[in-house]
This record gives structure tokens, sequence and C-alpha cells, in this order.
């Protein structure tokens, strides 16, 4: 039986994650692609000033900017393509992408909390 568009599941396999690693990064998984939940939090407790475990678009834009390499242009680049794609996709109401939120990009449940958000709104 063929899955339609309702019922099929878009998966996000991490196991290669590592081949995707590029500099400007946060950190957040290490070269052999193990998440580091430490780097992970630190983004939310260093660049978090407003809301507690929350960014806003100016806090993810500093974090970025602090992670920065010279003359990385490429990783630059990739670290604000990935962010802004996740914070467009998951903030709440009030501008804050929630270190909850963040954190399902990292166990692969980003798009189940999406359809749920999306669900509700309907």
């Amino acid at each position: 039986m063929q899955e339609n568009a309702t019922t099929s599941k878009f998966s996000i396999y991490i196991e290669n994650i590592h081949k995707g690693i590029h500099g400007s990064d946060s950190g957040s998984y290490d070269a052999q692609g193990r998440f580091v939940p430490a780097k992970f939090n630190e983004i939310f407790t260093k660049h978090g000033k407003v809301e507690p475990n929350a960014v806003n678009e100016r806090e993810l834009e500093a974090m970025r900017t602090a992670n920065r390499m010279d003359g990385d242009d490429i990783g630059r680049a990739a670290s604000k393509a990935e962010w802004d794609l996740l914070y467009s996709l998951a903030k709440d109401k009030d501008g804050f992408l929630q270190k909850d939120a963040a954190r399902t990009v990292f166990d692969d449940s980003l798009f189940v909390l999406l359809a749920k958000n999306g669900s509700s709104r309907n």
C-alpha cells in the first residue's frame, strides 16, 4: 500500500550527521556526529537574554556572530540558513525559539511538533 501525504512520515537520519558539520557552527555535534548537550544548552544560557530557555531573532544572530570563524564564508552561510530556517519553522507566537522546540531538530521530532502545532491552529 502506498502512503499518501497525510500518512507519510519524513524522517531525518542522523547517523551521518557528522558529514554535514561545518565551520562556524554551534558545536552541538562533535566530529563523530554525537550530540553534545552542553554545547546545545550553551546556546540558550549564553545568548537567551530576554527569556530563559529561548532565543529571539536578535539573540540568534548574536550566537551566530560569536561562532563565526574568520574566512569561513561557507560555514557562516550554512549556519545562517540552518538557524533561520529553524527559527521560521519553530518560533512561538512571541517570536522566540524555545529550547525544547530547537531540541526537536536533534531528536528527530521537529516535524511531529510542526504537525501538532499546525493541526492545533486549524
